[in-house]
């Protein structure tokens, strides 16, 4: 008696346990409780779906933007309902550092209100009403997989019952349509993003003054709403403000032109599609060697004079017309400038472009509108001379090493293995060493006379060159470059990251199937490293946190998997499907430990610089 006594609180217990775990994988539990106990067949009624959300825990809105959390679904599925409307309350937005952005979630408890219709076929009596919900929850190191689970409760289909009134939701909620993402739900890396774009746009405006079509244009213009007879000085300024508009609208209206004929091809796979990069090497390959005088880019000198004819009108239309003419005889140096912003901004596409074009326009015309304001600084401006040259040279080769950044990207991406890190350094090496030698007086160019003495600054921004180029060269052979490894091709063989070998640290590659396999066979847990060809951030943490040796240490208690998801084969489309679909998430790099059976234990989206956190992450368990 006592033994079947014993085994019979054995099985209580571990009934509890049981019952304790699936509770554990459960941390949101959902009720729905109608408002109306009768309803006729095609009438509406409303009801409050509530969900209780353990603590540490949270849940996404219907309305979070993908790639943020999988958005929370609620519909019907049952021949006795028509539909269902529902209205969620304001979310909180915060940034999830599961996935790297911002997005809309709730914590601690949730109430939707939901409106169904029912079927004008429904039969009279009792009936069930379900909704079906999927859902995903996370805390802030770990989330479970998408969970369907239904909520469902019973109502009495009365062709009597009195129509109910429309459901009129209270303030702060509003109706959240499946797949409708809300509008105030922008990723913040990509504001940033943006940010960071116009703000080089605008200091390419402001590079762009110092080249020979450009400054020798600033006194002469000048003086044309300066020192006309008889006109204020408010006239004056008002008529730079218009010249000023001139050369912002004619770069807009570029901008707007490209946004519209190649926008939505740049949308298409965004940095790593071959077909964008390769136009963006041939524009800064045209650029750059325009820059060093091989041959001059213009455009026809009959657009060129009518419109320097129709700016001599006078008055407003005139200046305007003025700025235009301007932007156009400027384009011989001002154009790689422009060709170069214009050609990243099509990887983004959408207004992009001429956001761009836009802010390049106003750091160039700034000037004009600066000196028309405060006239007495023209005469501290620097005379024109070799400098202007100069200046144009040194962008020359700066366009051009820029170029072979986008000439890896093709390469890494088709996986040809032609542009290494070797050969990628080497020509960076020459690239940035020839400025410096041009400037230093030992590359004989135009702009810079041998009779002329060498001045400091020509001597220490030359030097600057050498230095960098020089600093290059560890990287030849297999040392770490810190920073400049993000953009640069991977160390590869045992030194580097890659499916490569360091210290007993062995990555598979693209075999999802068999290191599972593998996990379960040598009772490991697997860590998926989901990452890019031509992904910035993912060669950054290869190079400078993957090689820290406590990471390395820590890696070896795993089987490492990488997935790549920007390539064009079959398998990066492949592992991305299966990004997608098991994290509710394409961005790379992410991160993610999984048991052989494919549970997730814990995730990490994006690049992470304090080894701390990752080894901490690392240990999750």
């Amino acid at each position: 008696m006592k033994l079947l006594t014993t085994i019979f609180a054995a099985m209580l217990a571990l009934g509890s346990l049981w019952t304790a775990q699936a509770q554990k994988k459960l941390p949101v539990q959902w009720t729905f409780e109608p408002q109306t106990a009768s309803v006729a067949p095609g009438g509406k009624f409303s009801g409050k779906l509530t969900a209780k959300i353990d603590p540490t825990w949270h849940m996404y809105s219907m309305t979070t933007p993908k790639g943020g959390g999988l958005p929370t679904v609620i519909k019907v599925d049952d021949p006795a309902l028509a539909g269902v409307k529902v209205y969620q309350p304001k979310p909180d937005k915060k940034f999830d550092p599961n996935f790297n952005v911002d997005t809309e979630r709730y914590e601690g408890e949730v109430v939707f209100l939901v409106e169904v219709e029912l079927a004008k076929k429904a039969a009279a009596g009792s009936l069930s009403v379900p909704l079906l919900i999927r859902y995903s929850a996370c805390t802030d190191k770990e989330c479970l997989p998408p969970r369907k689970v239904t909520a469902a409760a019973a109502i009495t289909v009365d062709p009597k019952a009195v129509e109910a009134a429309a459901l009129i939701p209270p303030a702060g909620y509003f109706e959240a349509k499946p797949g409708v993402v809300s509008a105030a739900a922008v990723p913040a890396p990509a504001t940033q993003e943006l940010g960071a774009f116009l703000l080089v746009a605008f200091g390419a405006g402001l590079a762009a003054i110092f080249t020979p079509c450009v400054f020798p244009m600033i006194p002469i213009t000048l003086s044309f709403f300066l020192n006309r007879p008889g006109v204020t000085r408010g006239a004056s300024i008002r008529q730079a403000g218009v010249f000023c508009m001139g050369i912002i609208l004619m770069f807009t209206v570029m901008g707007l032109g490209i946004a519209a004929a190649i926008g939505p091809f740049g949308v298409v796979q965004m940095a790593a599609n071959p077909w964008v990069n390769g136009f963006i090497c041939l524009v800064f390959l045209a650029f750059g060697l325009s820059l060093l005088g091989a041959f001059e880019i213009t455009l026809p000198s009959a657009l060129v004079n009518r419109m320097d004819r129709a700016s001599q009108s006078g008055g407003i239309f005139g200046t305007l017309l003025m700025g235009l003419t301007f932007s156009l005889t400027s384009f011989a140096c001002v154009g790689p400038f422009v060709g170069s912003l214009l050609a990243a901004s099509v990887q983004h596409g959408g207004a992009q472009p001429a956001l761009g074009m836009m802010t390049f326009a106003a750091g160039l015309s700034s000037p004009f509108f600066f000196l028309a304001m405060f006239p007495s600084y023209l005469q501290r401006m620097p005379r024109s001379g070799g400098w202007l040259v100069r200046v144009k040279i040194v962008a020359g080769f700066i366009v051009l090493a820029l170029m072979l950044k986008y000439l890896s990207s093709i390469d890494q991406v088709l996986q040809w293995n032609v542009l290494t890190r070797e050969r990628f350094l080497a020509a960076w090496f020459v690239l940035f060493l020839l400025p410096g030698l041009y400037l230093l007086g030992f590359l004989r160019m135009e702009g810079i006379d041998q009779k002329e003495d060498l001045g400091v600054k020509r001597m220490l921004i030359g030097a600057f060159f050498v230095i960098f180029a020089v600093s290059l060269l560890p990287g030849m052979f297999s040392r770490p470059l810190g920073e400049l490894d993000s953009y640069i091709p991977l160390i590869t063989g045992p030194a580097g990251g890659g499916s490569s070998s360091e210290a007993g640290v062995v990555w598979m590659k693209n075999q999802y199937t068999e290191a599972l396999a593998k996990a379960k066979a040598e009772n490991k847990l697997v860590f998926i490293n989901f990452t890019g060809y031509a992904c910035t951030n993912c060669h950054w943490m290869k190079a400078n946190m993957f090689t820290r040796p406590e990471i390395a240490g820590a890696f070896k208690d795993f089987v490492l998997l990488e997935l790549y998801t920007d390539g064009t084969d079959a398998e990066s489309e492949k592992n991305q499907k299966l990004q997608e679909s098991k994290f509710a998430t394409i961005a790379i790099p992410f991160y993610a430990i999984v048991d052989p059976d494919e549970k997730v234990i814990a995730t990490w989206g994006g690049i992470q610089r304090d080894a701390a956190k990752y080894l901490a992450f690392l240990k999750t368990r």
